[in-house]
């Protein structure tokens, strides 16, 4: 997963997104994962909400805030960039492991698919850091990606009518956890007993975007 360096300058299209919101929309996929770090970095006094999709970030902003000013503080940060040594505003959590059990109804389709063995699979899945690029289909459920392409899959020509909460999965180049039981379509590759959602904690997500995560095979360290 390419990504722009928080300390450059990047392109960046801000669109008004309703009365108090603004849609940004940096030029490139690269360069949102940059973007997002600045924002949560800056911490801005005025912005509420920080929401990352696949290709934009939708920033709600407080009320009675100024949208033009907020607009031009947004544009101003990021032709500066992030301070070095620059941390997150928002206490998200910096890593998460999770143990995985690799034994998922389409781990054989994804090695064929990919051309590879299964533990090839195995090893390419829990030799690299992913993170949570942003959540979205249901609570919980974050878009994992890692840099390469190398385990790009398809969905399933047919999806599931119902995925267990803690199956392991693979679509198109994303990684993720099924917080819930719930249809699915991605390829499943595995199963962990870590809770991806629970009403139970303060902050019921494990992942917020920004999050990385390492998969780990269990039973070995």
């Amino acid at each position: 997963m390419p990504t722009a360096d928080p300390g450059e300058a990047m392109e960046l299209t801000v669109l008004p997104a309703g009365d108090r919101a603004l849609l940004l929309v940096p030029a490139g996929h690269g360069g949102l994962p940059g973007l997002v770090d600045l924002l949560y970095a800056a911490d801005l006094p005025s912005v509420q909400d920080i929401q990352p999709a696949a290709e934009t970030v939708l920033v709600t902003l407080t009320d009675g805030a100024n949208v033009l000013d907020v607009r031009a503080q947004l544009r101003r940060l990021v032709l500066q960039g992030a301070p070095a040594g620059a941390t997150r505003g928002t206490g998200a959590v910096d890593e998460v492991t999770v143990p995985v059990r690799y034994d998922g109804d389409d781990l054989d389709d994804v090695a064929r698919l990919l051309e590879l063995t299964v533990a090839e699979v195995i090893a390419a899945h829990t030799g690299r850091t992913w993170r949570c690029r942003f959540i979205g289909f249901t609570a919980g459920f974050g878009y994992l990606e890692s840099d390469g392409t190398d385990l790009r899959v398809p969905r399933r020509s047919q999806s599931r009518t119902s995925v267990p909460p803690g199956a392991v999965a693979l679509a198109d180049t994303y990684s993720a956890v099924y917080p819930r039981n719930s249809p699915g379509g991605w390829q499943l590759i595995g199963t962990t007993d870590v809770r991806m959602w629970d009403l139970g904690r303060p902050q019921p997500a494990l992942l917020r975007p920004g999050t990385r995560v390492r998969f780990v095979e269990e039973g070995r360290a």
